[in-house]
């Protein structure tokens, strides 16, 4: 049975967490995208895996949370009528967790921006907190139940609000212009949240971070997912790459070695050969 090399997994990594498509992969590297996609699904799980098990009685202070849009097989308004209401098909979104202090990403998790996926979510960053943190997400509602009963009492939280007025745009721009913040309400809902430290720009810097080191979240591209499962295996391993083998230019080492999880920075090849 042919079997690549561990040089020639990390190539393949190396170009798929820098924001290369697949089907470029496999023209770059010189092999065909069936084994660059069961690459994807073999590492993906193994990192998936890794990181569940690894970050684990983390010292975490300061958490930022947020949700990231994509989306799998079609845009929501694509979706042919047969499929609607299908998990895995149309809008998917990607909720994330930062550490302020260190930059680690300690939790993230792939589904539908709802309360039954904010309550998993919430669930599994408790479970790997050595301390109480101070939190802060945006206003979306599924937050305020999931934070009460994943942490209880025993958090600091604090919602940041953004208002935003229309773009100032004509009328062929605007689809692709943002809206304005105009302004921001910090809310605090439980404990006694610094108002200082109340704050969702690392977590949205990550969001960029993830459309550029990722193809399938780049916007108006059709490099967009096709199955749901690809998607989560590529965000594990985006999120082992951030996490362990990527020098953070504020820090000068990675997020996991100034969170105390690690003691190197990774190599590709580490990563390639956690599939083994």
């Amino acid at each position: 049975m042919n079997k690549l090399s561990v040089a020639k997994r990390a190539q393949i990594i190396g170009m798929l967490v820098e924001g290369n498509s697949m089907r470029a992969v496999s023209r770059m590297a010189d092999c065909s995208i069936n084994t660059v996609t069961k690459l994807l699904v073999d590492v993906g799980t193994a990192c998936s895996q890794y990181q569940f098990e690894t970050l684990r009685n983390l010292p975490c202070k300061t958490l930022q949370c947020d949700e990231i849009c994509s989306f799998c097989y079609s845009k929501e308004k694509n979706v042919p009528e047969e499929r609607k209401g299908e998990y895995g098909i149309g809008d998917v979104y990607t909720w994330t967790a930062i550490c302020a202090d260190t930059k680690l990403v300690p939790s993230f998790l792939v589904g539908k921006r709802d309360a039954e996926y904010g309550n998993a979510f919430m669930l599994d960053l408790a479970s790997r907190l050595s301390n109480r943190v101070q939190l802060t997400t945006d206003g979306h509602k599924a937050y305020l139940n999931a934070v009460e009963n994943a942490f209880g009492s025993n958090i600091d939280y604090a919602m940041l609000i953004k208002i935003y007025g229309a773009p100032q745009a004509t009328d062929d721009e605007r689809r692709y212009s943002p809206a304005i913040c105009t302004g921001t309400e910090i809310r605090p809902i439980n404990g006694n949240p610094d108002i200082a430290k109340t704050s969702t720009s690392y977590v949205e810097r990550q969001n960029l971070t993830m459309r550029m080191s990722m193809r399938r979240f780049t916007r108006l591209t059709n490099g967009f997912s096709k199955k749901i499962e690809n998607l989560e295996h590529a965000v594990a391993l985006h999120f082992m790459h951030y996490n362990f083998a990527r020098i953070h230019k504020t820090l000068k080492v990675t997020p996991a070695m100034e969170a105390g999880v690690s003691n190197h920075v990774w190599t590709l090849e580490e990563i390639a050969s956690l599939s083994d």
